[in-house]
């Protein structure tokens, strides 16, 4: 064999899906620029304690020398008082450093997101594949509970539950205040979001359990676990991935609405649902102090839904957009 059809034949190598569609996410500029924008936000989210730092300040510091003292409530200056040594202005009424709240409520409301998704996931992938492997009864119990709680209108079914589960878990001897409201919103959170993954492994795991691979495994005596865990689920993660990328924007916007419509977060923790509450009566003299958090959310959602159609089109080169 001559040396160039030698090297030609060395550069030819097996690629596996993954590689495949990680090779596809890299040349497309929307999950790019989508990426970047998600990694600028959690960025921000884990650098806030630095910020404090900087600004030789914190999100909780009055700053009452910044508001016009002829009134009391507004920011003296542009923009809301916008300079050098508060970036985005400061609120009305207490002075506070907007930038400061900005980054500590992008900290709390990724928290909140990252960790239910993680829960709904687990939950999810769990009851899916018990219920698409071992069918019968089982599957029909586990099916009508995925439709009975996603016929549930989640976020006014989230405002009645919240007090009480909030009392419960204080008999449980969580402290009160935010602590427990965020551990609750989470758990609520995770409660409504697990049917959907639930039932999409669920139909991934019905059309798996036929396959040959799986006949051939039982033939050789492997385990029900064995089936589940190490046969069936190792194929379920493209499906699993594209959900959860999808999943993460929907838990962000509910937990700005159940904290902007008063059952989320409470003063002084930073959120940008609160932020957005509070703006409220200032809109028409204080536009930035709205236009920040509500910006914010606008494009951290936008970037997680832009990429996880990336990855479900990676993943699946013959989907359309």
């Amino acid at each position: 064999m001559s040396q160039p059809a030698y090297a030609a034949a060395q550069s030819v190598t097996g690629r596996s899906p993954s590689r495949m569609a990680w090779e596809r996410i890299k040349k497309d500029r929307t999950a790019k620029v989508s990426g970047s924008v998600i990694l600028i936000f959690i960025a921000l989210a884990i650098l806030a304690p630095i910020f404090t730092w900087i600004i030789h300040s914190s999100p909780d510091a009055f700053h009452t020398e910044t508001l016009n003292q002829e009134f009391g409530t507004q920011p003296l200056g542009k923009l809301g008082g916008v300079s050098g040594a508060h970036w985005f202005g400061v609120e009305p009424r207490t002075g506070r450093d907007i930038f400061l709240r900005f980054v500590f409520g992008a900290r709390t409301s990724l928290i909140i997101a990252l960790s239910a998704t993680v829960l709904a996931t687990i939950l999810g992938v769990v009851i899916g594949l018990v219920s698409g492997f071992f069918g019968g009864k089982t599957d029909l119990v586990l099916s009508r509970t995925m439709e009975i709680v996603l016929s549930f209108p989640s976020i006014l079914f989230a405002l009645a539950v919240m007090p009480v589960l909030e009392s419960v878990f204080q008999g449980w001897g969580l402290p009160q205040g935010n602590g427990t409201r965020i551990t609750v919103m989470i758990f609520i959170l995770a409660m409504f979001g697990w049917p959907y993954i639930g039932r999409i492994v669920r139909g991934q795991v019905i059309s798996l359990r036929e396959r040959e691979f799986i006949e051939a495994a039982r033939a050789l005596g492997a385990s029900r676990t064995h089936l589940i865990f190490r046969e069936i689920l190792p194929n379920l993660w493209a499906p699993i991935l594209v959900t959860v990328a999808l999943n993460i924007p929907t838990y962000i916007t509910a937990e700005a609405a159940l904290t902007f419509l008063g059952a989320g977060v409470i003063d002084p923790t930073s959120d940008w649902g609160a932020m957005l509450l509070a703006s409220v009566p200032f809109y028409s003299v204080d536009p930035m102090f709205t236009f920040i958090p509500g910006f914010a959310l606008f494009m951290l959602v936008l970037s997680f839904s832009l990429l996880g159609d990336s990855i479900r089109d990676a993943l699946d080169p013959r989907s359309s957009r």
